[in-house]
């Protein structure tokens, strides 16, 4: 890989920088440019239809600015505009924005596209970057200035003539990164002189990262100093339009927020042209997650992957932040431990959120619970008992878990596939719960006389009924000796858990048995019956079962 072709981007001298030391404590202004960013970078362009559902959507999540195209560049954009004004389809709230070139014609046909509009930002750009400057257009750094002082005297000439209350201007030094940083002062002054806002008319200032050529850092350095050089910054709205080249739009834009940016502009899910725009989603949702209003409503995530996906042919990936499949599922047992430990307690304080390996409730997006411990070949017995527990109502002791957690990854890594809830409560009750191999109970009776109680058990073995008994300190221990009695083996109970798994008075009980046999090997049974005493009686026979069949 020939990397001596390229050069390092150059930092900024910057001793006194601020930046790192302040902390985002609200939500900037938005503006959406699916409409218009996004959908020029999409194979197959939405049409009339598709622009205006998406339009009512990004209105219905909160956006009051959107971006809705470049109406001079087409007949197509030309119309949406036209809609958008004539159908009445823009709240009151809500501001339309256009973007134009600085050319005479343009400008034109696009204040002719928003005749009629309440409020509309009107966004004129033109490149500045040396590189643009030298390679593209064969023009001085003052040619460029002349050309967009050109473009903010015809935009204010044109607006007069259709109501200037009816606009706000917006101006890009667009490639902002690759421009010399004095230089951008310059022309965005020399923009801001023909303009003069006030506090009434304030006018936005948007510093695009293009094409990103720099890490995250950088573009904040150059975000503070165009802040601490700008002409009547009280007037101004820094505004932020990051692209994602280098797969850091989201950093560079949360840091330039740091810097003092008041707005941002970008797309849901990063849609956009090469590698996408800042994800606002993203953005909205990281600082969700801070304790911060974001300002826009994204609780129900799927809605927003419908709309996205049926507009643009795109998919959502599915490690995609807060919206992907699998953003808040864990295969790994450690991880699955941990979460499940989690939510447990979660009990004690349900206003705050800490669960470790998820940033944010899956409820607060319109998720829910269900996919989050997953169980494959790289699971454990947390999740494992997660599962059991939060699907079934079934509540297995530890060492319970550990023997069962390692049998569901032997039988995951056999079938080399995930193990659905279904499949592993199915495993779970072959495995454990009444087993009646080789020993089944038929019938028991009981009989108590002072401290002795005496079992008598009808036991089918390998198919032969045979009667057993045995007496004892209780109910399980008369049974445990009455099958001690039978079998030349020994062992004794180590633990024993019972719960009910259903609600009401015809519950049934769940009993978990643990035996360890003389030589320290462990056994585990289960049983289940409306009667406690007769799951705690199945319970024994199926741990029994399970070291009579050890010993063929």
């Amino acid at each position: 890989m020939n990397y001596q072709k390229y050069r390092a981007y150059p930092t900024m001298n910057m001793p006194n920088r601020k930046w790192p030391s302040n902390v985002i404590t609200k939500a900037p202004k938005w503006c959406s440019v699916d409409l218009r960013d996004g959908n020029q970078a999409l194979e197959k362009p939405m049409n009339l239809a598709q622009k205006i559902n998406f339009f009512k959507y990004l209105v219905k999540i909160g956006f009051k600015e959107i971006e809705v195209g470049f109406p001079a560049a087409s007949d197509t954009e030309y119309l949406f505009t036209r809609t958008l004004i004539e159908q009445k389809l823009i709240p009151d709230d809500v501001i339309i924005q256009v973007l134009t070139q600085s050319r005479e014609h343009i400008i034109k046909k696009t204040f002719e596209a928003l005749n009629g509009v309440k409020k509309a930002v009107v966004h004129l750009y033109n490149s500045t970057s040396k590189l643009q400057r030298d390679v593209v257009f064969g023009k001085s750094k003052q040619e460029i200035i002349e050309l967009a002082v050109f473009g903010a005297n015809m935009i204010n000439d044109l607006s007069n003539q259709y109501g200037r209350e009816h606009f706000i201007f917006e101006y890009s030094p667009e490639s902002f990164t690759g421009t010399e940083m004095d230089y951008a002062v310059e022309i965005c002054n020399a923009v801001i002189d023909v303009w003069k806002p006030n506090n009434e008319n304030k006018v936005i200032i948007n510093l695009p990262s293009t094409v990103e050529m720099s890490t995250p850092n950088v573009y904040a350095d150059q975000i503070e100093y165009i802040i601490d050089n700008i002409k009547n910054r009280e007037n101004i709205l820094i505004s932020l339009h990051a692209h994602n080249d280098r797969g850091t739009a989201v950093a560079a834009t949360e840091l330039a927020m740091l810097a003092g940016a008041d707005r941002v502009e970008g797309t849901l899910f990063g849609n956009g042209e090469r590698t996408g725009n800042a994800d606002i989603m993203n953005i909205a949702l990281n600082l969700f997650s801070q304790g911060i209003e974001p300002m826009l409503d994204f609780s129900n995530i799927n809605d927003s992957i419908e709309i996205y996906e049926k507009s643009t042919g795109l998919n959502v990936h599915p490690r995609h932040p807060y919206a992907g499949d699998l953003v808040y599922t864990a295969f790994s047992g450690s991880h699955q431990d941990a979460i499940k430990k989690g939510m447990k307690k979660m009990e004690e304080h349900p206003e705050r959120w800490e669960v470790p390996y998820l940033p944010i409730d899956p409820l607060d997006v319109g998720r829910n619970y269900d996919p989050i411990i997953r169980i494959n070949s790289q699971s454990g017995k947390g999740g494992v008992s997660y599962i059991l527990e939060n699907n079934y109502g079934l509540i297995i002791p530890k060492n319970m878990q550990q023997e069962f957690g390692e049998i569901v990854t032997k039988v995951s890594v056999e079938k080399d596939n995930e193990l659905e809830p279904n499949e592993i409560r199915d495993l779970f009750d072959k495995i454990y719960i009444n087993v009646s191999t080789p020993l089944k109970l038929i019938y028991y009776k009981e009989e108590t006389t002072q401290d002795c109680v005496t079992v008598y058990a009808d036991v089918s073995v390998n198919g032969e009924e045979k009667r057993f008994t045995g007496k004892g300190n209780g109910v399980i221990n008369a049974f445990c000796n009455a099958i001690l009695r039978e079998f030349p083996i020994k062992f004794e109970i180590v633990n024993y858990q019972e719960h009910s798994l259903d609600y009401g008075h015809e519950s049934r009980a769940i009993t978990y048995v643990h035996i360890h046999e003389e030589n320290q090997n462990s056994y585990f049974g289960a049983g289940i019956s409306k009667n406690i005493t007769k799951s705690s009686l199945r319970a024994v026979i199926s741990a029994v079962n399970k070291l009579l069949i050890s010993k063929k």
